[in-house]
């Protein structure tokens, strides 16, 4: 997953600008505070909050795995389910010990999904710098508590041969209220894909691993009867990440599909580096 730091419950409060600088102290690309809440349905239950140099994130798909990740590891246990809240939603996490590695997963939120008007698509795909005849059907804009742009790409070498222009790019985020622009490329029958998520203004030029928007990807996709997806993240930064989403039928009442996350997350003891 893509490289985080974590809060640990009982240490300390964090003022906001401490919160801030702890990606950049730690060398990461977000920070996820993890606060206990006692107990919730049986389970043990924490509260997430998750930083970028530019300030707070509403959620944040592949902070939430690696805090189940971390809380897993402390807890000892080879199994570990826990009830987590974040921005006022509560939902159930699972975790499973394999060795130093922590299997895990969770139940998300509903995704929006509509499409972009003619000026988010023609300035934003402008700064994204991809070539017209490498653009693939579907661009749309998806929400799970900010919006992005989801844009797809014909092939996997078109995608890994995208350089943007971060100034512009991130301009014609800042116009629209957009967090970023994640291009995947075209997924194969059994729900592979490859993606790259350009987020620069939230201070992350490019993410490792972006579960948020797999998950948007993954809600995108049901309509064409893909029920499962595995993407492909961070070759392009040399530090490879894969992200699995499940797509399941919605509550009565849902106005959409349910999405279920996960991922495999190696614990490691602070300050280390590979």
């Amino acid at each position: 997953m893509g490289r985080q730091s974590h809060g640990r419950p009982g240490r300390r409060a964090y003022g906001e600008d401490e919160r801030r600088r702890a990606p950049g102290v730690a060398g990461a690309s977000h920070a996820v505070f993890v606060a206990s809440e006692g107990e919730r349905d049986g389970r043990p239950a924490f509260s997430l909050r998750f930083f970028t140099s530019e300030g707070e994130l509403p959620s944040c798909g592949h902070g939430t795995i690696a805090a189940l990740g971390f809380l897993a590891a402390r807890a000892g246990t080879d199994t570990y389910e826990v009830s987590l809240r974040v921005a006022g939603r509560t939902f159930a996490g699972r975790a499973v010990r394999k060795g130093p590695y922590a299997e895990v997963d969770f139940a998300y939120g509903p995704v929006e999904l509509r499409e972009p008007t003619g000026a988010e698509s023609a300035l934003v795909l402008l700064a994204l710098g991809l070539a017209p005849d490498a653009l693939g059907p579907g661009v749309r804009v998806a929400s799970v508590g900010r919006p992005r742009l989801l844009v797809p790409v014909a092939s996997r070498s078109a995608l890994a041969a995208l350089a943007p222009d971060m100034g512009r790019l991130r301009a014609a985020c800042d116009r629209f209220g957009l967090l970023g622009c994640y291009a995947y490329s075209a997924p194969s029958p059994s729900g592979r894909a490859a993606a790259r998520m350009f987020a620069p203004s939230i201070g992350v030029p490019e993410d490792i691993a972006n579960a948020n928007s797999t998950a948007c990807l993954a809600a995108h996709l049901a309509g064409r009867g893909i029920d499962r997806i595995t993407v492909d993240m961070g070759d392009s930064l040399g530090s490879p990440a894969t992200i699995g989403a499940t797509i399941q039928a919605g509550p009565p009442g849902s106005a959409g599909p349910a999405v279920r996350l996960g991922g495999g997350v190696l614990v490691r003891r602070p300050g280390h580096r590979p």
